[in-house]
Order: structure tokens, then sequence, then C-alpha cells
């Protein structure tokens, strides 16, 4: 199986979240733990690295388990009953890089039931606070919709307020 494309760039991400200075707080340990571990390639040392992390709600630790450790097809780790909804509450608590692979999994009904409406409410409103990689998915998956349903994702974007806890 063929990764996506995002996946491919693993190792140069890990190594810029470690020098751009994501490390600079007392959980960096853990982190820079489970970039080095992804780095390598090697999943199990990830998840054990960022686990409790996660548990803790570290929006960081869960988007790196959610997308690079369970949500790689080429993991052997690889659940996205467990990946989605790490992306998923890092994306409600307002982790912008969360949510184009949340959307993704929307649009693909991966960890989650399929839903093309869900998925571009959630890209508008990563797109309203500048979140990564979303312009393109968001015209890709708007040729999914009717235009009552984009106005209802639009209506439910603008709606939307990250949580707070």
């Amino acid at each position: 199986m063929r990764s996506p494309l995002l996946l491919r760039f693993v190792p140069a991400i890990c190594a810029a979240m470690l020098t751009l200075g994501v490390l600079a707080q007392p959980a960096a340990a853990g982190i820079e733990d489970g970039l080095k571990a992804l780095q390598a390639g090697d999943m199990p040392a990830a998840e054990k690295a960022l686990q409790l992390l996660a548990k803790e709600r570290d929006p960081r630790a869960q988007f790196l388990l959610g997308f690079y450790v369970y949500g790689n097809p080429d993991s052997k780790l690889f659940d996205m009953d467990k990946g989605v909804p790490l992306l998923l509450d890092a994306a409600e608590r307002g982790y912008t890089t969360a949510i184009p692979p949340l959307a993704s999994a929307y649009a693909d009904g991966k960890g989650v039931p399929k839903s093309f409406s869900e998925a571009y409410k959630w890209l508008l409103i990563a797109q309203r606070w500048n979140g990564p990689n979303v312009d393109a998915l968001l015209a890709r998956i708007g040729t999914e919709l009717k235009p009552d349903e984009i106005e209802k994702a639009k209506e439910a974007a603008a709606a939307f307020t990250f949580k707070t806890k």
C-alpha cells in the first residue's frame, strides 16, 4: 500500500519540530523521544514515548500518535479507530494541524462515519484559523456536496468554537 504524500516527509517534519523549539516545554522529553522514534521508523517506540502525553491531552502528542503511528497505513500499529479520536480531540481544542487528516478520515469514512459535510466543516474551520494544507482538500471535498450541504457546513463551521478543556 502506498503512503499518503504527507507521510513521506516525516523525517523532515520531525527534524523541523525539534529545531523550531516545539520542544520548549517540560513534556519535551516525551515529544523529543517520540519524534526521534518516528524519524527512525520505530512506531512501537514512538507510541510508547507519546502515549502518556496523549493521555494527558497534549495535542502535539495526540497528532503525532493519531496521524503518524495509528493513521499511517505503513505502520505496524495502523488503526484508524485509535488514531481518529486523538485527531478529533486535538482539533476540537484548536490544534489546526490535526484538522486536514481528520477531514480526510471523515471524507474516506475511516475511523468515523463517512461524511463529506463534516469533512468540509472541519476544513472551513481550519481555513479560518490558517491551518495547513486546507485549500486543495476543501476544493476536492466541495465537489462531493450539493450547494445546500455546503451552506449547512458553512453555518456549522461559523458556529463552531474550540473547546477549552
